[in-house]
């Protein structure tokens, strides 16, 4: 053996091998219950992160147990599209080239960010090999695989036929920024410090940060117990404004707080949550007045155009030049919504969406966890999941970007003309838009739209009919038959929908081999932070597809953070680039240290002292099986197998150092059956550092009968090297090839039992 173990000269190679020898792929055993995972798909557009890394090191553990326990084991790979997150990314690659989005027509924009998918997805597959992930790689899915485009219409169409899919307008999230809707996870709350304007509103002084929504008011509320105000409920005031003057009621609800600014409210039910529930409770008119792009629209007469916070700012200073602004508090403190990824100010709003009704379909996946069928760990996250499923409202699927699996929805456009607002390039690659039927009415064909086509909109329909549309998995459009021309809808499905689906698209649902044996899988680990968004999602579709719930285990583990325990952010300049530890400590001291970091599913910071303290001791085993090869070179014997015959000569420190393994592989057993990954990694480590290296070995050194001595050794340590080959695969797998009595791999040698 050489000297020093040098993790680069080892990793490659033993994963070439791994894989050339078939070792990932499970033996099925119709007699056998399998053992599978899916593996989270980690985003297709960029490298991995620590937290992925942290994932494949927890998920290869349980994987690589159960296969050398003898169960057909099954990993299955594959990536992400990301929707809207990859579509953020590729657009920041845009604005450097000094583009955006508005450039391209949709089918354009679509192409060239798969081409951006398609030249990175290359690279998160390779770090996944890097880490030594033993997946089937030859069961591969991309979430934009044409398999799983099909399953995804076809429970969209399913959904919609039994009436759990509708088109409807609710307050959703908007961010105009990003141009799409948001379902209330995807929405980030911030303080902040904004000015509380307080204006005059007829007999009234009211406080409002949002005064350029003024256009939109459609009446004034305060509280029914409110002494002070009690003459004016259910009665007409007339208010002067910017416009000229205008007539709005006076309500009395309870959701206004008397001790909020003067204890009045303007009403304004198209662009506040609150505002809209108030709104449909008191039958109050709903009149939008900021349009997609984030600005105001022809209802706000001269400040039509305006974004928002320019028009906050001219609108102010014109209320305070006609003495309508009383004062302005500076230094207003409350809680603003912004979206995830950008930060941008979330604009609530009315925008026709696709909606789950999800009342019926929640309360199954709600109580596979609460009768046992579905298990969580850490046990006290439970909570979390059934908060979210007790509240969890219709949920609104449609995303309106590019990127992702096009909603299958076609609108039929001699009754929808009228009803379709389109965005377009024209032949100049100027962006036209307008009502589908002005642009057909001057002689522009509707090829000539559909080629140019970003964007279609079905304006509202609150008191008109519903737009008629044909929910199809395939395109319905005929060429040349006038009676059939359709439009499809431009939004994309929630990324959450579709990846909802994964347990199923990556076995072939519904009626593969593989679905048969497979389904229900296993375990799904995953970090903590998406058990709301992708987990309850996960179990909702298995249950409601399959009538059996996705997997058996939930194991949630925590956020790795910086070094200084504060979440990773370019911005803060604390990220941590796995890539870097890898090629200083390895593999294996990087799994190792995440792995012991990660006790009782919480938030960590990353374990640096730890990575390299597995280097060290990956240099310790490292050298205990050279100093056996050493002895046994220097008496010049074969070391024995391990046999009846070795027991028999056995000393008192041979029999406790065999009893103390065994209760070792015991504990490593039942820590692991608990998912309690540390503590079992960490008595690994104890016992072959202090119990084998510094007291045993010390002993065999003195020792007479070195035949049995390194014949009790080599099978303690093989052993302890077998339950440290899930933790430390590359050490593991080449001291064992170094050793006497090796078989083909570790990976495949049977798992240590009492």
């Amino acid at each position: 053996m050489d000297k020093a173990y040098n993790h680069k000269n080892v990793e490659e190679k033993l994963y070439a091998l791994w894989e050339e020898k078939g070792y990932f792929k499970p033996k099925i055993d119709p007699k056998k219950k399998p053992f599978t995972i899916v593996l989270p798909p980690p985003n297709a557009s960029g490298k991995m992160h620590t937290g992925n890394v942290l994932m494949i090191a927890i998920e290869d553990l349980l994987i690589r147990w159960h296969r050398m326990k003898g169960d057909p084991t099954l990993w299955l790979p594959g990536t992400d599209h990301a929707g809207f997150e990859t579509q953020v990314t590729f657009e920041r690659e845009l604005k450097k080239q000094g583009k955006s989005r508005f450039d391209f027509d949709r089918e354009s924009l679509y192409t060239a960010i798969f081409q951006f998918v398609k030249d990175n997805k290359g690279a998160i597959e390779a770090q996944i090999r890097q880490m030594g992930a033993s997946v089937d790689w030859s069961r591969y899915t991309f979430t934009l695989d044409e398999t799983v485009v099909t399953t995804v219409y076809n429970t969209f169409k399913k959904m919609h036929d039994e009436g759990f899919v509708y088109r409807g307008e609710h307050m959703v999230n908007y961010c105009p920024k990003c141009g799409t809707t948001f379902a209330d996870l995807e929405v980030n709350h911030i303080e902040r410090k904004d000015p509380l304007y307080y204006m005059k509103y007829g007999p009234f002084t009211l406080a409002t940060v949002r005064p350029e929504t003024k256009f939109g008011d459609t009446a004034v509320a305060v509280h029914p117990n409110d002494k002070r105000y009690r003459e004016y409920i259910g009665k007409e005031i007339e208010v002067e404004g910017l416009n000229g003057s205008f007539k709005l009621n006076v309500i009395a609800d309870s959701y206004v707080d008397p001790k909020f600014g003067t204890g009045v409210v303007k009403v304004t039910p198209a662009h506040d949550k609150k505002d809209y529930e108030a709104g449909l409770r008191h039958n109050l008119e709903i009149k939008s007045v900021i349009d997609w792009n984030g600005k105001l629209n022809e209802k706000a007469g001269k400040y039509a155009g305006l974004p928002v916070k320019k028009a906050r700012e001219v609108i102010a200073k014109d209320l305070e030049e006609k003495g309508l602004l009383e004062k302005v508090d500076e230094n207003y403190t409350h809680t603003v919504a912004v979206c995830y990824k950008g930060g941008h100010d979330i604009e609530p709003m009315i925008i026709p969406n696709w909606f789950i009704k999800v009342e019926t379909l929640k309360k199954p996946a709600l109580d596979a966890v609460k009768n046992g069928s579905v298990k969580i760990y850490p046990k006290w996250r439970e909570k979390t999941y059934y908060r979210w499923m007790e509240e969890m409202h219709d949920w609104p699927i449609s995303r309106q970007i590019v990127w992702g699996i096009r909603i299958p929805v076609w609108y039929k456009i001699d009754k929808n003309a009228l009803n379709l607002w389109v965005v377009w390039l024209d032949k100049n690659k100027q962006t036209q838009q307008g009502n589908l039927q002005t642009f057909l009415n001057e002689g522009i064909s509707l090829e000539e739209v559909k080629a140019g086509l970003q964007r279609v909109m079905t304006l509202s329909f609150k008191g008109h009919a519903a737009p008629t549309y044909l929910v199809a998995v395939d395109d319905p459009t005929v060429p040349g038959d006038e009676e059939k021309q359709y439009v499809q809808d431009t939004d994309t499905f929630d990324t959450w929908f579709s990846s909802g689906h994964w347990p199923l698209v990556t076995l072939g649902y519904p009626n593969s081999e593989d679905f048969t044996y497979f389904y229900p899988t296993s375990v799904l680990e995953t970090g903590w932070e998406i058990l709301r968004l992708w987990v309850s999602r996960m179990i909702m579709f298995g249950l409601y597809l399959t009538g059996k719930p996705p997997f058996a285990y939930v194991y949630l583990h925590g956020i790795v953070r910086a070094l200084d325990g504060r979440k990773m952010s370019k911005s803060l300049g604390n990220v941590i680039n796995p890539e870097e530890y890898i090629e200083e400590f390895g593999v294996d001291a990087l799994r190792m240290g995440l792995i012991s970091g990660t006790a009782n599913g919480k938030d960590f910071a990353f374990p640096r002292d730890k990575v390299i303290a597995y280097k060290h001791f990956g240099n310790k085993i490292w050298n205990m099986a050279r100093f056996m090869l050493f002895i046994s070179e220097q008496e010049k014997i074969t070391i024995p197998q391990f046999s009846r015959d070795i027991e028999k000569k056995m000393t008192k420190d041979d029999k406790d150092i065999l009893k103390a393994v065994k209760k070792l592989s015991a504990s490593v057993n039942m820590n692991l059956e608990k998912f309690r990954f540390a503590q079992a990694g960490e008595e690994i480590y104890h016992f072959m550092w202090h119990e084998l290296a510094d007291k045993h070995i010390e002993q065999v050194k003195t020792r007479e009968d070195k035949g049995v001595a390194l014949s009790v050794l080599l099978h303690v340590y093989m052993t302890s090297l077998k339950l440290l080959h899930p933790f430390m695969p590359f050490i593991t797998e080449e001291i064992y090839q170094k050793l006497p009595g090796h078989g083909d791999s570790i990976m495949i040698e049977s798992w240590p039992t009492q």
